[in-house]
């Protein structure tokens, strides 16, 4: 396990920049969950007895990177998951990069998905499917190199691998993303989406609080974040 890199860190939440290897939480791999590696780290850093709270308030895929957000008090846990229920309440910015330019600079993109939980995946269908739930995203290009164009994505619904399938959707698989038609993968299995940013009000402060995750450590990645100033 790679150290942590803490984004932000106060007495009620705390959040890190995701690695690709890394899991939010346990599943059938078995493998160690990023929020156990939080809770031995706290435990750690601040000397605290006895099991540590924790608490899970969102979620990005596994090969996804970029800023997640924890909660380290229940009170904290509580208003945070009132407010991800709130699409309006926490501004979530996404990277992707892609090989195929978008039709436009920029749009809104609306279609209805449906989960196949034997592959693990989510497909564009009609609104009359069974389990169909609309999904919305908007997009607009703002970086291109010799052969990919970085788009930047808010989400304005959460369904499952909603990016990675709305983008591939209108023709811009995601860099790696073997799942939704990309033709190779990456050196680390990954794929080129990356939680850039979380903005929101502070659960308990009440404060503005806008907390942003560095790009892995990829030549590329590096080309799009340097444009970005």
């Amino acid at each position: 396990m790679e150290p942590l890199e803490i984004l932000y860190i106060d007495n009620h939440i705390i959040a890190v920049n995701k690695k690709v290897s890394d899991i939010v939480q346990g599943d059938k791999t078995g493998d160690t969950p990023l929020s156990e590696h939080i809770k031995n780290y706290l435990k750690v850093t601040f000397n605290k007895p006895g099991e540590v709270f924790l608490g899970v308030t969102h979620r990005i895929d596994r090969p996804t990177t970029g800023a997640i957000l924890f909660a380290r008090t229940s009170k904290a846990l509580t208003r945070l998951n009132e407010m991800f229920k709130d699409k309006e309440a926490i501004k979530k910015t996404y990277w992707a990069l892609v090989k195929n330019p978008p039709k436009e600079q920029e749009g809104r993109l609306t279609h209805f998905l449906v989960k196949d939980t034997v592959k693990n995946k989510s497909r564009v269908c009609n609104a009359s499917v069974v389990g169909a739930k609309e999904a919305i995203l908007e997009y607009r290009l703002i970086g291109k190199s010799d052969t990919y164009y970085l788009l930047e994505v808010q989400l304005l619904t959460g369904r499952h691998h909603q990016i990675r399938a709305q983008l591939a959707a209108i023709g811009c698989p995601i860099k790696g993303d073997l799942k939704y038609g990309f033709p190779r993968s990456n050196p680390d299995g990954g794929i080129s989406l990356h939680a850039r940013c979380i903005e929101l009000i502070h659960p308990i402060q009440k404060t503005p609080l806008r907390i942003v995750a560095s790009v892995p450590d990829d030549s590329l990645w590096k080309y799009f974040e340097g444009m970005d100033g």
